[in-house]
C-alpha cells in the first residue's frame, strides 16, 4: 500500500518548457532538473541530513546537485 506522503512531483509525465511552473524560464537541462528536484526535496527533509540529487540521462551521462 501507498504511503500518504507519497506523490509525484509536479513534473511527472508531463512537458516541462510547457506544463511546469519551474521551467516556464529555466531551459530543463540535466544540471537545472536536479536543482529543481533538490529545491523541492530538501525542504521537506531533516535539516541534519546530506542530500544530492544524481540525474541519469545515460548510464555514463549523469549529473549530481549539489556536488
Amino acid at each position: 500500500s501507498a504511503d500518504s506522503n507519497d506523490r509525484k512531483l509536479p513534473s511527472d509525465h508531463r512537458n516541462l518548457n510547457l506544463d511546469t511552473s519551474e521551467f516556464k524560464n529555466l531551459n530543463p537541462t540535466a544540471e537545472n532538473i536536479a536543482k529543481v528536484i533538490y529545491d523541492i526535496l530538501k525542504p521537506k527533509l531533516n535539516s541534519q541530513l546530506k542530500v544530492q540529487v544524481t540525474l541519469y540521462e545515460t548510464p555514463r551521462n549523469y549529473v549530481i546537485y549539489p556536488d
